[in-house]
C-alpha cells in the first residue's frame, strides 16, 4: 500500500513538473473530460492484462479502438457504460477484432487481473454474436501509469473514500493511438460509434458503404452526434444536374434529317 501511495505521489510530482505546463495544478481540472483531439497517447506505457501479462499500450491497438476508463468495483455508471457498449457491439455491422478493438482500463490501482478477468468473462460471454475474445481487453495498472494515461487522454477523476467520482465516455483512437473522437455519456447510438471508428481508421475499415457514409455524414460538435451533410450532398446534386443540362443542351450531337425526306408545303 505504501508503494502505491509513493508511486501516486511521484506521478503527481512528475505531472506538475517542467514539460507538463498543460497539466499543472493551475490548469489541470479536478474532475471531468477535457477533449484532446489529435493527441497521441504514449504507446510505451505498460498495462497488465486480464491474464496478468505485462503489455504495452501500443500492442493493444493496431486498429481503430474504443478506449474506456472505469473501475471494476464501481457501484455507479461503470457497469451501465460497459453494458451499453456491449449492446453497441451486438448492433453494429462491423466485425469485432477485424474492424476495431475495445480497451478497458481500471483507474483504481488497487484492482488487479482477477477482477479484470471476471469482468471480461461477464461482458464477452453476454454478447449475442460470435467473437474472438481478444478483441476486448480488460486491463489494470499502477497509479503512475494510470495517471499518465488518463491525463494524456484528458480524463480526470476524483477519489472519495473507497470509490471515485468520474465522468463516462468512449474515447475513439486511431490504430496509432491518436485521439480522434469523444462520445460522452453512457448511452450511445451504434451509428455514431461506427462513424467514429470509420473516421479513426481514415476510411480504411469496413466495406465501401462505410466510405459512402463517411462522405454523406459529418460530425456536429455542438450536437455531439453525426448528421446528414446536407451542404455536401446538395453541392453534388447541383453539379450532377448542371452536368446533365450541359450534355443535353450543348454537348449532345443533334440528329440530322436524312436527305430526300424534306417535305415542302403545297398550296391549293
Amino acid at each position: 500500500m505504501m508503494r502505491r501511495s509513493a508511486a501516486g505521489l511521484i506521478a503527481l510530482l512528475l505531472l506538475a513538473g517542467p514539460g507538463h505546463g498543460d497539466l499543472t495544478a493551475q490548469t489541470r481540472p479536478e474532475l471531468g473530460i477535457v477533449e484532446k483531439l489529435g493527441h497521441t497517447l504514449p504507446g510505451e506505457l505498460t498495462l497488465i492484462d486480464e491474464d496478468g501479462n505485462a503489455v504495452t499500450l501500443a500492442s493493444l491497438l493496431g486498429k481503430p479502438t474504443v478506449l474506456t476508463f472505469v473501475y471494476y468495483r464501481c457501484p455507479g455508471i461503470c457497469s451501465p457504460l460497459l453494458t451499453e457498449l456491449s449492446h453497441v457491439v451486438n448492433r453494429m455491422d462491423m466485425e469485432p477484432g477485424v474492424d476495431y478493438r475495445i480497451l478497458t482500463l481500471s483507474f483504481d490501482p488497487r484492482e488487479g487481473p482477477e477482477l479484470a478477468r471476471g469482468k471480461k468473462e461477464s461482458y464477452v460471454s453476454a454478447l449475442k454474436r460470435k467473437v474472438d475474445p481478444s478483441f476486448w481487453r480488460f486491463t489494470t495498472a499502477d497509479s503512475l501509469t494510470i495517471h499518465a494515461l488518463t491525463d494524456s487522454a484528458g480524463f480526470y477523476f476524483k477519489e472519495e473514500g473507497n470509490d471515485f467520482v468520474h465522468a463516462g465516455a468512449l474515447i475513439i483512437l486511431s490504430p496509432e493511438g491518436k485521439i480522434t473522437r469523444y462520445i460522452n455519456g453512457i448511452q450511445y447510438l451504434p451509428f455514431d460509434v461506427k462513424m467514429a471508428l470509420v473516421e479513426a481508421g481514415d476510411g480504411k475499415v469496413g466495406p465501401t458503404i462505410a466510405k459512402i457514409l463517411k462522405f454523406c455524414y459529418a460530425y456536429d460538435p455542438e450536437a455531439r452526434t453525426y448528421a446528414l451533410n446536407v451542404t455536401r450532398i446538395g453541392g453534388i446534386v447541383t453539379v450532377l444536374v448542371a452536368a446533365v443540362l450541359l450534355y443535353v443542351f450543348v454537348l449532345r450531337p443533334r440528329r440530322k434529317l436524312p436527305k430526300g425526306n424534306v417535305t415542302y408545303g403545297q398550296s391549293v
